[in-house]
């Protein structure tokens, strides 16, 4: 595994870093920034806007990624339906309210205007499905009936026999009802050692197949403008089906055994972005929410590079105008957290910028 670029003088291809802050890529005739705020927008012709690409590659001379001397990885999480308006069933608004909605109009504006440096754009993709240990129908009350959304659930809750696990998710999984209670129990108790959440009942969202799931348009958009624009393969990475386990994180799932010391299927690291992550010279990220999936990704990363090496942390920078925050009025507020960890993130070396800066301004890029 080879470490991350110096700050050594490096061009991009033919074009020096001057030159390029000078040959600034313009906003190409398919992107309406409105659309960052309409729900109902989709790519609706992908065929045009292949062709629409291509003619921004010849007009800015852009050249394949393959050829790119920094590979610049711009990992987006979560950027889907749900979380990014006000019609979606967990619209991450932030404390502004427009939270989700103005972080995607920067974001793919930052990506056109970007096209010549960003490599890869990889977006994460929560995916869920209706048994799932987050979710209402998971669990029972002693009447019968499911808790309500947002509603915390703590092991001692479990013990004293307020709740129990669904039959019907035990015998869709293949294991005892009385297996599954005590699996749950286990869980919260494992959260609540841990110390960063509680187990949190969230309202149902980013089912698959449902439209919720989708990326939001613009970013969608953006994402295949750069592909076909540069060649790039730009896949998502899906996370969040196991029904035992949260993953906020794109990298691991919150917990990974069982009460009875075996492993939970399928929960387990996800070495392979991390490789492809570290071997490449920059990595940016951004996305939804700042005080969960943004926030355990970022967390779990610093930890992979902290063990390789504590100053590969300046070549990651965070976008901090492209995320926000879970506020749900009257009820949660993530904001603080989401804030203590970003200081947290740069204290340890990582760079928070603004989107609106120019790439070549911020500290310690190298184009």
């Amino acid at each position: 595994m080879k470490s991350w670029a110096s700050n050594s003088t490096k061009s991009w291809g033919s074009t020096t870093k001057k030159e390029y802050a000078m040959k600034k890529i313009q906003l190409p005739p398919n992107y309406n920034d409105a659309n960052a705020y309409n729900s109902g927008f989709a790519v609706k012709n992908i065929s045009e806007l292949q062709k629409t690409a291509e003619q921004w590659k010849k007009t800015y001379s852009l050249k394949p990624v393959g050829g790119d001397r920094n590979k610049i990885h711009l990992l987006i999480i979560d950027d889907q339906f749900d979380f990014s308006f006000p019609d979606g069933s967990l619209y991450v608004g932030g404390r502004s309210g427009m939270g989700a909605q103005d972080d995607q109009k920067r974001l793919a504006e930052f990506i056109y205007a970007n096209l010549g440096v960003i490599s890869q754009v990889t977006p994460t993709m929560d995916s869920h499905l209706p048994f799932q240990i987050f979710f209402p129908v998971a669990h029972m009350l002693e009447d019968g009936s499911h808790p309500e959304p947002n509603t915390m659930i703590f092991a001692d809750e479990y013990k004293q026999g307020k709740y129990r696990a669904n039959p019907a998710m035990a015998r869709q999984i293949g294991v005892d009802p009385v297996w599954l209670t005590k699996q749950f129990t286990y869980y919260c108790e494992q959260l609540e050692a841990k110390g960063k959440y509680n187990l949190y009942l969230w309202p149902y969202h980013c089912m698959l197949g449902s439209n919720g799931h989708k990326l939001a348009g613009v970013i969608e958009e953006a994402r295949l403008f750069h592909s076909f624009a540069r060649g790039a393969a730009n896949i998502p990475e899906i996370k969040g089906g196991n029904p035992l386990t949260e993953h906020y994180s794109i990298f691991k799932p919150e917990v990974t055994n069982c009460w009875d010391g075996q492993a939970i299927p399928g929960a387990q690291k996800n070495t392979a972005l991390i490789q492809k992550l570290v071997k490449s010279d920059y990595v940016i990220m951004a996305g939804q929410a700042a005080s969960h999936c943004v926030k355990e990704s970022i967390e779990d990363f610093l930890a992979e590079i902290l063990a390789i090496d504590p100053a590969l942390a300046k070549k990651v920078y965070i976008l901090d105008d492209c995320t926000s925050s879970v506020v749900i009025p009257g009820l949660v507020d993530f904001t603080d957290e989401a804030e203590k960890a970003m200081q947290k993130f740069q204290d340890a070396g990582m760079n928070l910028v603004k989107s609106t800066t120019p790439i070549e301004d911020w500290p310690g890029m190298d184009i």
